[in-house]
C-alpha cells in the first residue's frame, strides 16, 4: 500500500435527476450560460466553425429565450442541459443539448433525453447538429433519429437535420 488515498474527482461525482431550470434565478442562468459556452466550444472545434449562435449568446439573450430547460447537476454545478420548444404542428424541437466536457461519455445527454421523452412525449421530434459533430449525430441515431437533410450555415459548414417519429402512435386496425 502506498499510503495514497483515492479522492473523488469532478468526473467521479454522481449526477442528480434532471430538473426544470428556472432562468429567472441568476445563479442558474449563469451556470447554464457557462455550461453552454464550454459545450459549444467543443462543438465549434469539431465542426471547425465558431459562429454557433449559442456560443456568443449574452446572459440577457439566454434569459429571454422562449425555450424550456431541463438540467442535471453533479451536486455542485450544472453539468448538462436540454432545451426545447413545441412547434405549431405540435412537433417537439430540441433546440440545445449541452454537456460539460468533464462530464462527456457519462450518460448525461442520455439521461436528459430520457427525461425529455418522459415529460414531453411527441409524435415527431426534430433536432439539428453540426454534421461533423459525429458524437452528437451518433447519439441521436442511437435514439431513433434519422437524418432528413442538411443545411449549409457557412461556407463548407453544414448541420444535419434529424427527426424521430414516435413508434407509440396508434396503428390502424386490420380487417380480418
Amino acid at each position: 500500500m502506498t499510503g495514497q488515498r483515492h479522492t473523488a474527482t469532478e468526473s467521479d461525482r454522481a449526477f442528480t435527476e434532471p430538473v426544470r431550470l428556472d432562468l429567472s434565478d441568476p445563479d442558474t442562468l449563469r451556470q447554464l450560460w457557462n455550461l453552454q459556452r464550454a459545450s459549444y466550444a467543443v462543438e465549434a472545434r469539431l465542426i471547425n466553425f465558431d459562429g454557433i449562435p449559442a456560443l456568443h449568446e449574452t446572459l440577457e439573450q439566454l434569459r429571454a429565450s422562449d425555450e424550456s430547460f431541463l438540467g442535471i447537476r453533479d451536486g455542485l454545478r450544472l453539468v448538462g442541459a436540454v432545451a426545447w420548444i413545441r412547434l405549431p404542428n405540435d412537433a417537439l424541437d430540441i433546440c440545445r443539448l449541452v454537456v460539460h466536457p468533464l462530464a462527456h461519455r457519462r450518460g448525461v445527454a442520455t439521461a436528459l433525453l430520457d427525461a425529455l421523452d418522459s415529460i414531453e412525449p411527441a409524435e415527431l421530434t426534430v433536432v439539428s447538429t453540426g454534421t461533423s459533430n459525429l458524437p452528437a449525430v451518433e447519439l441521436y441515431r442511437r435514439r431513433g433519429f434519422m437524418p432528413v437533410g442538411k443545411r449549409e450555415i457557412a461556407p463548407g459548414v453544414t448541420v444535419t437535420l434529424l427527426e424521430r417519429k414516435s413508434t407509440s402512435a396508434p396503428q390502424p386496425l386490420r380487417s380480418s
